[in-house]
């Protein structure tokens, strides 16, 4: 069974968790004290959190709140601040100014007690490669004081589809198989808060909905989730409210129908172009038919509309007419991915408007103008 030397203590630990007696209805209790509550004190609480590396404000005064009992997706570019907003709530990075706190306490991860009391999954999470699946979580079952852990182990392996590989060593694991035992681990010891980063990376599209649906099912016991995550169409099957976060700011927190209505009515027409036209979008937004454009990639547009009548025709006569040739358009939802991209474009169209106007008067006060 064990192909490398394992470390010291881990025989005794394997030994416990096979002989107990497995046999015992629900390994998962729910938490129904942690359903959904509005007005309760939220499990996870920032005011006015600040990070500065050097001159570099990477979190900028953030309020962030997550509710007891719901899904909290927490989207954001590339460096915008999401990771270290995350190593901040647990005390793996110690915040500028600002304060934290996990679980209705302050929080600087010192704390055991509160610790035992949260899973956590990191995006790339360093594991035991020389252990086993099976190692690797009875290991953990015992640091946490696991009650019955063969058959919390066993559930969370078949569940992810993991149990006929329980004996292969973690360090022959895929990324997408190394992601789902990092979820087992986080679960083991049946956490009221789960915080996760980025926990569908790697994995192929029967593992994401697997994880997807493990993560509704645990929610419905009442456990409260965050989670950060690029893979915007997953958050908008399971959260129940958004944060979007550019540049360390919150930019916008609400439901999913909440940030779409903060767009407005309308319709909603993506355009596919035959190549970039980005000196048209001004053009656009002059038509009285259109309300606003969001360049979503140099050849993929999305037009917001007038209410009313079908304005495709109207729209194809005028793009017809700036000699722009269209490859596709139709009518869409508002999605949470309009809500991002019109929400994180508006911000940054404001910030440098405002760097500009900023610059200008620096150099006109130099020129003493």
């Amino acid at each position: 069974m064990f192909d490398t030397p394992k470390p010291s203590g881990i025989m005794s630990v394997i030994a416990e968790v096979e002989n107990e007696d497995r046999f015992y209805l629900d390994p998962f209790p729910s938490h129904p004290a942690l359903l959904m509550q509005p007005g309760a004190t939220p499990l996870i609480r920032t005011e006015q959190l600040c990070k500065r590396y050097g001159s570099f404000l990477a979190v900028d005064n953030l309020n962030l709140h997550v509710r007891p009992g719901e899904i909290y997706g927490f989207l954001g570019p590339n460096g915008a601040g999401k990771s270290t907003t995350l190593m901040m709530i647990l005390g793996i990075t110690r915040p500028t100014s600002g304060r934290v706190e996990v679980l209705g306490q302050p929080f600087d991860g010192t704390s055991f007690a509160l610790r035992q009391r949260l899973g956590v999954v990191a995006e790339d999470a360093w594991q035991y490669d020389e252990m086993t699946a099976y190692e690797y979580l009875a290991f953990f079952a015992r640091l946490y004081h696991v009650t019955k852990p063969g058959s919390v182990i066993q559930a969370r392996l078949e569940r992810l589809d993991l149990w006929e590989r329980r004996h292969l060593l973690v360090g022959g694991y895929s990324r997408g198989m190394r992601q789902k035992l990092n979820l087992c681990r986080a679960l083991l010891h049946d956490p009221e808060l789960l915080i996760l980063d980025e926990p569908v990376s790697g994995l192929d599209p029967n593992g994401i909905r697997q994880v997807r649906e493990l993560l509704v099912d645990e929610n419905r016991r009442g456990r409260t989730i965050l989670i950060s995550s690029h893979i915007l169409s997953e958050i908008e099957q399971t959260a129940h409210r958004v944060g979007i976060i550019d540049r360390g700011r919150l930019l916008a927190e609400d439901s999913v129908a909440g940030l779409a209505a903060r767009l407005g009515g309308g319709q909603r027409i993506e355009l596919e172009l035959s190549a970039p036209a980005s000196d048209l979008s001004h053009l656009l937004v002059a038509q009285p038919f259109v309300q606003q454009v969001v360049e979503q990639t140099p050849t993929r547009w999305l037009i917001v509309c007038t209410e009313g009548d079908d304005v495709r025709p109207e729209l194809a006569r005028f793009l017809v007419g700036q000699g722009t040739l269209v490859i596709g358009m139709r009518q869409v939802e508002s999605s949470l991915e309009d809500s991002f991209v019109t929400i994180t474009n508006a911000a940054v169209r404001a910030w440098t408007e405002r760097d500009w106007a900023e610059r200008d008067w620096v150099e006109r006060d130099w020129a003493g103008v």
